[in-house]
């Protein structure tokens, strides 16, 4: 089997040092990795594969003799912004988990038990989704193949680290008694309906995230979604309530059938022993949890759920290698 170089940009982030912990588990067919960070955290050291690896600093001269073949990004918008192209046009395929592509087009923006086809048409970028976006889509897709989705009312219950290293410290720190530094207001013991900067329609852009990339992702444009994005006072794990109409008449069994079955999917949902996703306890889960299913008695055919989901692993690492695993497969059959 042929083997692969491999960056991994960002490599000493949050996310980026998660990458690194999916690959190991997940075990890629690597001839070489690569480590890529900023000039602030260049020629340190990273301990991954059972080696100890330099990191390099991002610069062009530092990439365009490495051969690589794919490029794992977990960096700002505007890092990816300049960075991806150069990638891309010395013969890597970059997965990116920023927000900079993922409405572009002509960039495919997969989540791989959704869409694993929209990798063909890549022209050298694919996109990786806002994690919010990614555990929703794996528990609407399955039902909009079943029963065809009308409209989706998104309630998210957003994790600290969804914010990074700063909004994870502005917990901790906001438990001593602390000010914040990341949040505009204390997120300990507190709710924030407020994800990135507010638009001119009064909606986050969060929240347009969310809407936007669901129909992307679902290739259906005339979906009706909404959404309200809140931070909450939790480590790790995104918590939605989903609110699905359907065109066609639904079956609560059928729709617990047709979840069962649905790839990357667990039900968990049994109200008589209060079985339900809690990030708590889904936390380093690659999975998507669903619970509280019950139908929508406000309108004729719909359902509420409660979605929960590991928004590091699933929302961004775990998503951005199962990706460059599509990639690998399909080359391997070319």
């Amino acid at each position: 089997m042929r083997k692969y170089n491999i960056a991994v940009v960002g490599a000493t982030g949050m996310v980026g040092r998660m990458f690194l912990k999916v690959l190991e588990e997940r075990k890629l067919p690597a001839e070489n990795y690569y480590l890529y960070a900023s000039a602030r955290s260049a020629g340190s050291k990273l301990s991954f594969m059972g080696k100890q690896y330099e990191v390099l600093e991002l610069k062009k001269e530092n990439i365009i003799d490495k051969k690589i073949d794919i490029a794992l990004f977990s960096a700002s918008g505007s890092v990816s912004l300049e960075y991806a192209p150069v990638f891309a046009g010395h013969g890597a395929v970059v997965i990116d988990n920023s927000s900079a592509w993922r409405m572009k087009e002509d960039v495919p923006l997969v989540v791989p038990e959704v869409n694993p086809q929209d990798i063909d048409w890549h022209k050298g970028i694919i996109a990786n989704p806002n994690c919010s976006t990614i555990q929703a889509v794996v528990a609407l897709k399955p039902l909009h193949d079943a029963f065809k989705i009308k409209r989706v009312v998104y309630s998210t219950y957003q994790a600290v680290s969804g914010a990074g290293q700063k909004g994870y410290e502005d917990l901790v720190n906001g438990i001593k008694g602390l000010p914040p530094k990341k949040f505009p207001h204390p997120i300990f013991s507190n709710l924030i309906p407020h994800i990135d900067v507010f638009l001119d329609n009064g909606y986050t852009k969060e929240e347009e995230k969310m809407i936007k990339e669901t129909k992307k992702i679902l290739g259906d444009w005339s979906l009706k979604i909404t959404a309200t994005t809140v931070r909450v006072p939790v480590f790790n794990s995104h918590s939605e309530s989903i609110n699905v109409e359907f065109h066609n008449p639904i079956d609560m069994d059928k729709v617990r059938q047709v979840l069962g079955k649905a790839p990357g999917v667990v039900l968990m949902d049994d109200p008589s022993t209060n079985t339900y996703p809690m990030p708590c306890s889904l936390k380093d889960s690659d999975e998507v949890f669903v619970g509280r299913l019950r139908r929508d008695e406000s309108v004729e055919s719909g359902i509420n759920m409660w979605v929960v989901a590991d928004n590091i692993r699933k929302g961004a690492a775990t998503n951005t290698v199962q990706i460059a695993q599509l990639l690998i497969e399909k080359w391997s059959k070319q």
